[in-house]
């Protein structure tokens, strides 16, 4: 071998000697942090330091040396990082004829495999027979009452069960659980519950209310086409529908007694359309109707059947629920944020269109009014809606609006609020977490923290558990802001306190907060660091999204639906269509299967690569 040759194999020897070396450094630096972590986690968190390590080097140069000579270049290094260290000096000693040092390593190769397993195992259940990836659905409120549904996702592959405590109450929430559990027994499947806390989640206030007024809309297709009808219920104020309905019109309870099948019930909306609901079903407290086109319908809008028999022709719909008078936001408008829960209301013009006093809505977080600063950028209702804060007061905030429709952008009650340039410091559970955590303790497998920031949140759900006498409850990790994503290393440690954990690629607010283009690279690092410290992680948020809400997938989504693979978990949303979408998803997590594990490409025989011999007359 000639000098240069030896000097390269040396060097490239030195440099992962100095690797192996910055990597037990930090170890020792991080002792007391490793000693607090769970038994099972141990050598888990002694990997991921050593990752953090390697990962404060910049080893781009090294990994073309080994590539080029077909060594390993450390691209999977992630849950053994010591272990690859040592096997590829290793092979460089046997090529420069020195001395293998054999030195200890806390994970082995194969011992990696197994506690990512075990960890995975413990929080989310077993691994499907015919994927290694778990499948988890959002739980919308109609499934507290169809069982028959719930029953057939679980057999189309359902393997985790998310009950989300920003909706919904105990009573719907202990429905769910009951069903779930049930459908176990019935269909002999496993099914984990995560029900998630809503954590410091900033929030728009509630509006002024608008005039008693239910929109109801069939379901159409992207062309819109007809999918399915719109079912209302009919029946006295006060008289709930045993099934999953669209809507409910309260009326006179002698005159719904006099409906039957087939009966066809006349009006005029509010905006003077002629319209037409169809009696389908009769139950004992009122009747089912469907209604084929979008009707806007008023507290006294008067329905009429059109036959001759009936006693009573017409009948006025009672009181309705006031709506919701949104605010509408266009480029270089301004809002008001007010800490007051004061109902919000759009701006006002004079006869002449100019303002009189701008739109305002509070923000249900009022320590945010001292930590933001004039200049940051402010998002609303998952980015749909931009603007900088002009002035910052003690008990509101100026907004001018930079991004939005140009026909105008609603902003609702309830949306989301984004900071992502502020650091709000939010370290305790909010009082209705703490609320709602002792019925998730004792009810579900797990529970997900919302918009985790500090590791102090996560010390704080460690002490409500332990006082809940429920320390053995799992916990996931939902990484959904900048300041989430930033401290990551520290919350992992933290998190590895407890076991089972997890974490959750909350795409939809981290997307907003990190930026549409460094979503991607951002995902990868919470995908590396998780296996480093061998803690499942979920793919969440939009996965096949098009397929659950409208009935037919995207391109783009069966794509994504595919990249999924690589995560332990892949989380479904809640829609009319779910129980396809989980179908669909179970197919390509098979597939995918075959041809990845995590980052790595299996190299199974491909039919397309089985070429045939060209004959003489096709050769020539």
């Amino acid at each position: 071998m000639m000098q240069t040759d030896e000097k390269h194999l040396q060097e490239m020897i030195t440099q992962l000697d100095q690797l192996h070396h910055d990597a037990l450094e930090l170890e020792k630096k991080f002792a007391i942090a490793i000693k607090s972590v769970h038994p099972s986690f141990r050598k888990s968190a002694r990997n991921l330091l050593h990752y953090l390590s390697l990962r404060q080097h910049d080893i781009r140069h090294l990994q073309e040396g080994l590539s080029r000579m077909g060594l390993s270049s450390l691209g999977r290094a992630e849950g053994h990082v010591l272990a690859s260290l040592q096997a590829v000096r290793d092979m460089l000693c046997q090529l420069r004829s020195c001395e293998v040092i054999k030195k200890p390593v806390p994970v082995s190769f194969d011992e990696s495999g197994e506690l990512l397993e075990k960890h995975t195992n413990d929080l989310l259940g077993p691994s499907p027979k015919k994927h290694g990836t778990r499948i988890m659905v959002t739980f919308s409120t109609d499934l507290a009452h169809d069982h028959e549904l719930l029953k057939r996702m679980l057999l189309a592959g359902m393997d985790c069960a998310r009950i989300n405590c920003a909706h919904d109450n105990e009573q719907v929430w202990e429905a769910m659980v009951q069903s779930v559990r049930k459908a176990e027994k019935e269909t002999g499947r496993n099914c984990k519950i995560l029900m998630d806390l809503m954590g410091p989640k900033l929030r728009t206030g509630p509006l002024k209310p608008g005039p008693a007024l239910l929109p109801i809309r069939p379901i159409q297709n992207e062309l819109g086409q007809l999918v399915s009808p719109a079912k209302v219920w009919l029946a006295p104020p006060g008289e709930v529908s045993e099934v999953p309905v669209d809507a409910s019109l309260p009326l006179d309870e002698a005159w719904v007694a006099q409906l039957q099948q087939g009966d066809k019930l006349r009006f005029r909306d509010t905006r003077g359309r002629k319209r037409t609901l169809t009696v389908m079903q009769r139950k004992e407290k009122g009747v089912i109707a469907h209604l084929f086109k979008t009707s806007y319908i008023g507290t006294g809008t008067e329905l009429t059947i059109k036959k001759e028999s009936a006693l009573e022709r017409s009948a006025k719909v009672g009181q309705l629920p006031a709506s919701e008078a949104p605010i509408y936001l266009r480029k270089d408008d301004l809002l008001v944020l007010t800490k007051e829960q004061t109902p919000g209301e759009p701006a006002l013009y004079d006869a002449e269109g100019h303002i009189v006093k701008p739109a305002h809505i509070a923000c249900t977080l009022p320590e945010v009014f001292s930590r933001v600063k004039a200049g940051q950028p402010i998002l609303f209702d998952d980015g749909k809606i931009a603007g900088t804060i002009m002035e910052v007061n003690e008990d509101n905030l100026l907004v001018k609006i930079t991004e939005a429709k140009e026909s105008g952008s609603r902003l609702l009650y309830d949306k989301g609020i984004n900071l992502p340039e502020t650091k709000l410091n939010l370290e305790g559970l909010t009082q209705q977490d703490r609320k709602n955590l002792a019925f998730v303790a004792k009810h579900a497998d797990a529970v997900s923290l919302s918009f985790v920031n500090q590791p102090e949140m996560v010390e704080a759900l460690h002490r409500e558990l332990k006082e809940l006498r429920a320390p053995q409850l799992g916990i996931m990790l939902k990484i959904e802001t900048k300041e989430g994503f930033r401290n990551l290393p520290r919350l992992l440690l933290t998190v590895m306190k407890n076991h089972p954990a997890g974490v959750m690629i909350a795409r939809g607010d981290l997307a907003v907060e990190c930026g549409w283009e460094r979503l991607a690279e951002v995902q990868e690092e919470i995908l590396w660091l998780s296996e480093a410290a061998h803690i499942p992680v979920v793919w969440a948020t939009q996965v096949l999204e098009s397929l659950s809400k409208k009935g037919r997938p995207s391109r783009a989504e069966i794509t994504d639906a595919a990249m999924s693979q690589r995560a332990d978990c892949v989380m479904l949303n809640k829609g009319p269509y779910v129980l396809r979408a989980i179908e669909l998803l179970d197919d390509i997590l098979k597939r995918m299967q075959e041809h990845q594990h995590k980052k790595t490409s299996m190299l199974r025989l491909l039919h397309v690569s089985e070429l045939e011999m060209p004959t003489s007359d096709t050769a020539n």
